[in-house]
């Protein structure tokens, strides 16, 4: 179940992590998905007009830390402790990357996140991101 809804989820993530404003937006936070954009900029591409490795990780990544605050509250200290991710496609450079994250298991004291990244206006996936986040101790309820 949502505790933080995607507004203030937002400000909280610019309070905590004030380095990356104005990067990131959700456009979706329920309890079956999230969907959270990368505002792409010149800084996120790299040669060949692709969008960078380093942009798509950093994307899943604030994207399963943003769907497991959204169900335990803010925790700031959970951390991400696995990340594996397969790039499948070269993402388009001329917009925005999405990622659909969905929380597979919410424990007492991990978060299992599956994420699937796109680029803006496509169906199939550009890359598959699987996380795990260290839930602080006390933060959560099984689930």
């Amino acid at each position: 179940m949502i505790k933080v809804q995607a507004d203030e989820m937002m400000t909280y993530l610019e309070e905590v992590f004030p380095q990356v404003r104005g990067e990131f937006a959700i456009d979706r936070l329920d309890d079956d998905l999230l969907i959270m954009r990368l505002k792409v900029q010149e800084r996120h591409l790299r040669p060949g007009g692709t969008i960078s490795g380093p942009a798509m990780f950093g994307l899943a990544d604030v994207a399963a830390y943003v769907a497991t605050m959204a169900r335990i509250g803010k925790e700031a200290l959970a951390v991400t402790t696995n990340c594996s991710i397969d790039f499948m496609r070269k993402p388009r450079a001329g917009g925005d990357l999405l990622v659909h994250a969905r929380v597979l298991k919410l424990g007492r004291v991990l978060s299992v996140i599956d994420c699937l990244l796109y680029s803006e206006g496509t169906d199939a996936p550009v890359a598959r991101a699987s996380l795990t986040y260290s839930i602080p101790p006390g933060a959560a309820q099984a689930g």
